[in-house]
Parts: structure tokens; sequence; C-alpha cells
């Protein structure tokens, strides 16, 4: 297939940005911006149509999402929910069931807030619980084999990447895949549509890793003395609910009900019911971020020590990713010029023979798209994967004729199941860091939920294709 100027113009971009996300030579933001410049220094398209992107409706989903964040971690609304669950009485002191806890805490926070920022979040809990059993420990004869630590540790940082999938905003790699999948496709998908698919998914995984990793890091013995009180003495300080932890709560109470109730409406009542009709055009997922974003700076927060009463988020003290916006921003347009150019198409053809033609295609590349997305993201960034495998996959499925969507979620979800590398994920360097996970118990574990997770994700995306997404 002969490119156009455009595309072949285009082509080395590319191929630069992409090597600059796999090396990191530069921040993955600045990256993404210059692959954006670049594009209209050489005259593939003019300025306003290479960065319209960076003012799609989702970047401002992940800007609302990020305020509500940043207002549960400052409030503290997450280590509550971390503490109520590790005290479940079911949980006790059991090994398997504190690992069990730990990683129904990072799936559950990490659903809704940064995968990163809960793994550092459950990796001061956890020092804290590890802290207890090794001063109870001393004072008996049963004390834990090193290797439950390093298995709570690995509880953290893959329960926190298994999190992510759970919600669209639970990770950037979600939203960047589904910008795609609109874009090039015509296909939105709502949150409770995403949560339909991805919560079976998130389970299964789940239930995975703890037993995976309790059979890989045995503790050695039938009871953690010391986690239960520990526990305890944590819910006590943190007290009685604040007035910020409140106003937090609510706003990010009405942002889920806004997210959630089109989703409902639509499955009860016709697609163009003029309900539905409003929802679609007034209402969208990002409006209702920013609108639960902009409640935060409304709604009272805690009273200070002078006596004055800030909101519940002051925008000095406020942190944003905005290296992620601008990446996603960055990856949309290029990723939209492959497109436009034809350069995405004849990539997706030349890749496509060598996929056998004939019914099993479609099923070929949904694993195929599951494969590389986790390889490549245990070589760069989830965020980098998802931008370069998605559009490739939706190509690919595009010269075979076939639907795009299933393997392009195939490789939106993949590209968070990175486990085996620190570099993987943010989350797997913080538990390095700590000095309890050996590097050959990071990959031996990570290998395991790797190809755990591509077989899952493949067969959810094979049973979504013919079950949820048919037409």
């Amino acid at each position: 297939m002969e490119l156009s100027p455009e595309a072949q113009r285009l082509a080395p971009i590319v191929v630069a940005v992409v090597v600059l996300w796999l090396t990191e030579a530069l921040p993955l933001a600045v990256t993404a911006l210059l692959g954006a410049a670049a594009c209209v220094v050489a005259g593939v398209a003019p300025a306003k149509e290479v960065f319209r992107p960076f003012a799609d409706p989702l970047i401002f989903l992940f800007i609302g999402s990020f305020l509500l964040a940043e207002a549960i971690r400052q409030h503290r609304l997450d280590r509550r929910l971390a503490y109520a669950v590790l005290s479940f009485p079911a949980v006790g002191e059991r090994p398997i069931g504190i690992m069990a806890a730990v990683v129904a805490v990072s799936v559950a926070i990490s659903a809704f807030i940064s995968n990163t920022v809960t793994a550092a979040m459950m990796l001061a809990i956890v020092s804290g619980i590890l802290a207890a059993i090794d001063e109870s420990s001393a004072r008996s004869d049963a004390a834990p084999s090193t290797g439950f630590a390093t298995a709570l540790h690995l509880c953290i940082a893959f329960g926190a990447s298994i999190g992510g999938l759970a919600t669209p905003i639970g990770t950037p790699t979600n939203l960047i895949g589904l910008g795609f999948i609109r874009a090039e496709t015509g296909v939105g998908m709502s949150f409770p549509g995403w949560c339909v698919i991805s919560l079976p998914v998130v389970a299964v995984m789940a239930a995975v890793l703890v037993a995976v990793l309790a059979w890989m890091f045995p503790a050695g013995v039938d009871r953690l003395t010391g986690v239960q009180a520990f526990v305890r003495s944590e819910r006590a300080r943190l007290g009685a609910w604040t007035t910020g932890q409140w106003s937090a709560a609510v706003a990010f109470g009405a942002t889920v009900v806004m997210w959630v109730v089109p989703g409902v409406c639509l499955m009860a009542l016709a697609p163009e019911d003029p309900l539905n009709r409003w929802f679609r055009e007034r209402l969208p997922e990002g409006v209702a971020a920013v609108i639960g974003g902009v409640l935060l700076f409304l709604l009272p927060g805690d009273r200070g020590p002078d006596g004055r009463v800030p909101r519940t988020l002051v925008w000095s003290r406020t942190r944003i990713d905005w290296d992620i916006v601008l990446l996603y921003g960055g990856g949309l347009a290029l990723g939209e010029l492959c497109f436009s150019t034809g350069l995405a198409t004849a990539v997706g053809r030349t890749i496509t023979g060598l996929i056998p033609a004939g019914a099993g295609a479609a099923t070929t590349l949904v694993a195929v798209a599951a494969v590389v997305a986790v390889v490549t993201s245990e070589f760069t960034s989830n965020v980098a994967s998802a931008t370069m495998v998605v559009p490739i996959v939706i190509a690919m499925a595009q010269a075979l004729g076939v639907d795009p969507l299933p393997a392009a979620l195939a490789a939106t979800f993949a590209a968070s199941l990175g486990f085996m590398m620190p570099v993987s994920t943010p989350c797997n360097a913080l538990v390095y860091g700590s000095g309890r996970v050996p590097l050959r118990a990071m990959m031996a574990g990570g290998a395991v939920i790797d190809v755990v997770g591509t077989l899952v994700v493949t067969a959810a995306m094979l049973i979504a294709g013919r079950v949820w997404l048919a037409p």
C-alpha cells in the first residue's frame, strides 16, 4: 500500500516518539508534546487539527477524577477504608486472610484513585502491620517466614494494578484505550458498561493473586499475632469523621451517581428516549467529573488552627498529574493522525498478513493484542504501552474485516498487566524499593500473574464480544 506524503512524514516522527517512550530519555509528557509539535512543523496536519485532542472530553474526565482522588487522599478517606476492611472479623490474624484483605483494599481504592498513590498508602499500612507482627513474634516462637513479607508487598503492587482495571477512571491506561476506541470506531462505552466487563476480570485476577502468592510464599505459621491490635489502634487514631471527610465523600458520591445513573437509564429505557438523549448530550462522564471536582472547592473542609474553615480542596495545595493529561493529549493526537493519514491502516495490513484469515482471525487477534500489550508494558509504562498498541490493534482489526472492539479492549486491559519488573509500574518500583521483595521473587510471581492475566483478559474479551458487545 502506497503511503500518502503526510503518512511518510508522520512515520519517522512516530518511530522517534516510540523510541523515546521506550528509553524514557525524555519525560513521557515532554515526548508527547514534542511529537505533536513535530507533526505541525513537518506539515503532517495543521496545528488546530494536531492539538485538538488536548481538548478531548476525556481530558476533563482525567482532571475531575484527579481532583476527587486528591480530596480522598488529603482527607484520609483511603485509610479509613483500609483499616475498616482489615478489622473485619473474617480477616482475623490468619496469613491468607490478611493477604486477601490487603488485596481487597488495594483493589477497591485503586479503582478510583491513582494506583501509585494507593500503593504508597498501603505500603505504609503494611509496614506497620509487619512491625506489629515482628514485635509480637519476638515474644513468642511463632515467627512468620520472610516470604510472608514478600507476599504482602506483592499483594500491594499487583493488587493496585489489578484494581485500576475496575473502572474507566481507575488508571489513565483505561481512558487512553477508550479514547482511541471512540475516536477510531465511533463506539462509546459508559461507566456501567465498562464495569460489566471489568469487574469479573478483576474479581478472578484478585482471587488468583491471593492463591498464587500464598502458595509461592507461605507464611509458615497459622496465626499472626499483633495484627488486630495494630489495626484497632490505627482506627482509633483516625477518630470521628471530620467535616472535610464528609464533604469529600459527598462530592465523590454525587459524581458516582452521575456516572452510573445514565447507564442504568440506558438499560431501562430505549436509547432514543428523551431522558437518555439528555444524559448523553448534557451529562457525559467528563462533565460529571468536573462537577464533582468543582464541588470540592465549594463544600467546607476542616477548621484550621486559626478558626477559619477552608474549602474541602484549596487550589494552591492541590496536586494534579498534569503529565498524564499532556501524555494522553499527545498520544491521542499521534493516534488520530496515524488513522487520518493512512499510516495505521498500512501498518495494520502489513501485520495482519501474519495472521491466518478465516473464522478464527478475530479470536487470534484478541489473543495477540493481549500478549503484545503485556510484553510491551514490562519494558515501558502502561500508558505508553496502551498508546502504542491500541491504535495498531484497531487498524489490524479493520484490515481483517472483524469487529475491532474486543481486540482493542484486550490491549487496553492487558497494558496494565506488567508485573515482572520493578520498572514495569510505579507500584512495582515502590514495593521493590522497600527492600522486602527480592528481584527473583517479583519476576517469578509477576510471570505467573502475567500469564494468568493474559488468559483471563483474552477469555473475557472473547465472551464480551459475543454477549455484551454484540450489535
